[in-house]
């Protein structure tokens, strides 16, 4: 037979390449199925619509797919982070105003608003 295998050794050459090969399909089909389940995530947090195409390979995965511990903390964390953007102190810290020129711009408009009441007084 091949290279001088008994028929034995041959068969057993044989069924270990197909138990591979099984092997290296399946560890295929669920690294697709994980990268499929993080666009789903992805498309859910930024509300985009779903694609039957991603959810057809998470189901021929088997359905109980999950997302790698890393790329699930990066979409926790983008949620984590824009939740606190959301609230109302986020906001206010995003805000990023200057308190000493907003107030001499009020003063100068009050002065202004003040001197044109005082020169209209003068006339009448």
């Amino acid at each position: 037979l091949s290279h001088g295998m008994s028929r034995e050794e041959f068969e057993e050459y044989q069924r270990q390449l197909v138990e591979e090969k099984i092997q290296r399909d399946k560890d295929f089909a669920t690294r697709k199925a994980e990268r499929a389940n993080l666009r789903v995530q992805l498309r859910d947090k930024y509300r985009l619509p779903e694609s039957a195409q991603d959810d057809a390979t998470i189901q021929m995965a088997g359905g109980d797919v999950y997302l790698p511990e890393e790329l699930a903390k990066m979409v926790e964390e983008d949620e984590e982070e824009e939740e606190a953007q959301n609230t109302l102190l986020g906001k206010i810290q995003n805000l990023d105003l200057d308190f000493d020129s907003i107030k001499s711009k009020a003063q100068s408009t009050l002065s202004e608003a003040k001197q044109a009441a005082e020169e209209k007084c003068a006339i009448m």
